[in-house]
């Protein structure tokens, strides 16, 4: 399966995320992405940084996504939740990548950050 098809099949495609990207672990290379959602060098920086064990400026100053500013909820070893009102992101790290998830108004929190984290958990699975 493609990149491109993980983004519009296993999280786009179940209802649960309205739109994603997947980014090498580092942050410097974009593997696929909805169309619309850009996320810039410089928040891709925010990601990074915030997954390798350092999220304290994220919960002070936000994580900035696409152009939007979200507050910082949860951070883990390896996933960070935001939220911005009614929507929110949720991103996993892999061992060789970033997947970024969008959830919309109406969508359900919870059913994002499963469908997200049973991605990653598959990805690693097969070496990625």
């Amino acid at each position: 399966m493609s990149w491109q098809a993980y983004v519009d099949t296993s999280l786009v495609g179940t209802g649960h995320i309205d739109k994603a990207a997947i980014y090498s672990a580092k942050g410097d290379s974009v593997w696929a992405t909805s169309a619309g959602f850009n996320v810039s060098p410089a928040e891709m920086q925010e990601v990074v940084t915030g997954l390798s064990g350092k999220p304290e400026k994220l919960y002070s100053d936000g994580l900035h996504i696409a152009g939007e500013r979200y507050v910082l909820t949860k951070a883990e070893d390896r996933s960070l939740y935001a939220r911005k009102g009614r929507e929110g992101v949720v991103i996993v790290k892999t061992t060789q990548a970033i997947l970024i998830a969008h959830y919309a108004d109406g969508m359900i929190a919870g059913n994002a950050a499963t469908t997200v984290e049973q991605l990653a958990d598959y990805l690693i699975s097969t070496g990625y």
